[in-house]
């Protein structure tokens, strides 16, 4: 994933490069399924039919804790805050569901969560919480989109 020199100081005035920017776009967001294989999540794309049962009506969002600021981090460290980002959404009472995920681009991947229920304001707040850069979101059946956390 490409690299924000501003953000090894301080998150708050990351710029959001144009690299940045084809990177998130160009991700496969893909959500592990219960009956085998996985569903991909597209920016700017329908959410898939097998997701959507899940979801129905629900918000729901594409999250992780792996590499805060785009930056990678040693593998304890990322599974570490994984598990905090997970036992944290699932103690929210909108959650209705996760499932486990991976975010894949073309010379990375990192292990994600697919949630549905919580509101995009708590999700946000959680990407700040857990230094992430952006995360891809959706409600109803609408297009998936990406936001950043300092919008």
């Amino acid at each position: 994933m490409p690299q924000c020199d501003l953000c090894i100081r301080t998150f708050r005035h990351c710029r959001v490069t144009e690299d940045f920017t084809t990177a998130y776009n160009g991700t496969d967001y893909r959500v592990r399924l219960s009956r085998g294989g996985y569903a991909t999540i597209r920016i700017g794309a329908p959410l898939p039919p097998a997701l959507r049962e899940h979801v129905g009506t629900q918000p729901w969002g594409f999250i992780t804790a792996w590499n805060p600021h785009g930056l990678r981090q040693n593998r304890l460290a990322n599974r570490v805050a994984q598990r905090q980002l997970a036992d944290a959404l699932k103690a929210l009472p909108s959650t209705v569901a996760i499932l486990p995920a991976v975010g894949v681009g073309d010379a990375w991947q990192e292990p994600s969560l697919f949630v549905v229920g919580p509101d995009v304001a708590s999700l946000n707040a959680f990407a700040v919480l857990y230094e992430q850069l952006a995360w891809v979101y959706g409600d109803d059946l609408g297009l998936a989109r990406l936001r950043w956390t300092h919008d």
